[in-house]
């Protein structure tokens, strides 16, 4: 990835039954990068906008964005609004500055990990 990554605000603490540190660490860790990064220039996109961009499937995005809400991955906000037919999108509004100046969302096509 280019410098227009998000950076988490310390090393992430995923947790859950089925959670194996050295299993899933690397993976979660790419997941979240990913999915900040495309949503961070604050643009609402569905789940299936956000795979498009990032290669991640939506229940992991889906999986991702609540992370991002919790103050242990940043506290950030994450708006969701109901268009209709079953179909939701989202938006990340940071609660702090990205390191960059902006987000290219298109960078992050192809960049994920088998696993």
């Amino acid at each position: 990835m280019n410098g227009n990554q998000f950076e988490l605000p310390l090393r992430p603490r995923f947790n859950g039954s089925d959670y194996v540190p050295e299993r899933d660490d690397e993976r979660l860790t790419g997941q979240i990068l990913r999915v900040a990064t495309c949503m961070m220039d604050g643009q609402w996109r569905s789940l299936a906008d956000i795979e498009a961009i990032t290669g991640d499937p939506a229940a992991s995005i889906s999986a991702q964005l609540r992370h991002l809400r919790k103050e242990r991955f940043g506290g950030h906000t994450v708006n969701k609004e109901y268009l209709g037919n079953g179909l939701w999108h989202y938006q990340l509004k940071m609660n702090h500055a990205p390191s960059a100046a902006k987000s290219d969302p298109e960078h992050l096509t192809n960049t994920r990990r088998a696993g």
